[in-house]
């Protein structure tokens, strides 16, 4: 499957076969690829929370409406940033990098997140989401459905996953293999009422 079939083809599937596990291969190609995902200055701030065990994804299923697909679909991640992760040695996201280029990016990184919290949250947001959307591409390439989540207590699953002060929630992915296949699209806007030029009138 190449790219533009995984894109035309992934959909949020709701309902999975509950008896089918992923082999840890497998989880760790698609959390590795899902590491790909870019980042502001490389500072990789996702923490994918993968929930095992069986009594922590009911008792999370139980704070977030019920919806099966938290128990049944053969993994669940809770896609998680670390809004300080630019205070924690940033040198190591550019390591590579030669020396000055490094010590610029330093400078960089601190200048621009150092008293601006909401840079923080943004920047983590954006940076949940083009993670979220690797995963579930990666996962549909691998022959897996997906379904993104936000519906679900942020405050009662930081709590059950013991998710530290300085992280916040994003979403939740799950990953499985469908039992029924997702309802039809409800129906895409025209092209010419998202894609703007230039500047709006």
């Amino acid at each position: 499957m190449n790219v533009s079939q995984a894109i035309h083809e992934r959909r949020s599937i709701k309902t999975y076969d509950a008896s089918h596990r992923m082999t840890e291969a497998e989880i760790e190609q698609l959390l590795s690829l899902a590491m790909l995902s870019p980042t502001a200055f490389n500072i990789q701030h996702w923490r994918f929370v993968v929930v095992t065990d069986p009594v922590l994804r009911h008792q999370i299923r139980a704070v977030s409406w019920h919806q099966a697909q938290v128990t049944d679909a053969s993994l669940l991640i809770i896609l998680t940033v670390d809004l300080k992760a630019w205070q924690k040695d940033p040198a190591r996201y550019c390591a590579n990098a030669p020396e000055a280029v490094r010590e610029y990016l330093v400078n960089a990184i601190l200048g621009y997140y150092k008293d601006h919290p909401q840079a923080e949250r943004d920047e983590g947001m954006r940076s949940g989401g083009m993670a979220a959307t690797t995963l579930m591409l990666a996962a549909k390439e691998m022959g897996y459905d997906t379904c993104p989540m936000d519906g679900f207590d942020f405050d009662a699953v930081a709590k059950l996953i013991n998710l530290p002060a300085d992280h916040v929630p994003v979403m939740f992915v799950v990953v499985g293999k469908a039992l029924e296949a997702a309802k039809p699209r409800g129906g895409q806007l025209p092209i010419n009422e998202v894609v703007i030029y230039n500047r709006f009138e």
